[in-house]
């Protein structure tokens, strides 16, 4: 069974969503230096647009982020531990993400949400790579109830 199955629940998925929302948010919040100012005003923006946006985002993100996430997970069940199979593979688990969302806003007709994307996605893989602990231990908690 893939990730998607798995998380179909309605249930299940609105506490993914509400749990991955939380951990952008911590995210978001952590970085610091000049490029955390700027990600973070960036995200005050989109936030602004509606403050519902992030957690519809990835709520609209989800079942395509589990099929690209899905090799690598059913890889780690393989060894036994898909989770940490997912952090020891951060930077393929954040490429196949990263392809998600790029493709996603390639489609957006909001101007904002591109433009604040655009001028922060050089450095999305780094942030990517640094939630994907966070991000697989979300997974791991769901897939195991």
């Amino acid at each position: 069974m893939g990730l998607s199955n798995g998380l179909s629940d309605p249930n299940k998925k609105n506490m993914v969503v509400a749990d991955c929302t939380k951990l952008l948010d911590t995210q978001v919040a952590s970085m610091g230096g000049v490029s955390g100012l700027a990600l973070k005003a960036g995200y005050a923006a989109v936030k602004g647009i509606a403050p519902s946006y992030c957690a519809e985002a990835i709520e609209r993100l989800l079942p395509d982020s589990f099929t690209a996430l899905d090799p690598i997970w059913s890889e780690g069940v393989q060894t036994g531990n898909p989770a940490e199979h997912l952090i020891q593979n951060r930077s393929r688990t954040a490429d196949a993400l990263l392809g998600i969302t790029d493709a996603k806003i390639e489609k957006s007709r909001n101007t904002t949400v591109k433009g604040v994307y655009g001028k922060l996605r050089n450095s999305a893989k780094k942030h990517v790579e640094e939630a994907v602990p966070g991000l697989a231990k979300i997974i791991d908690n769901y897939t195991k109830s």
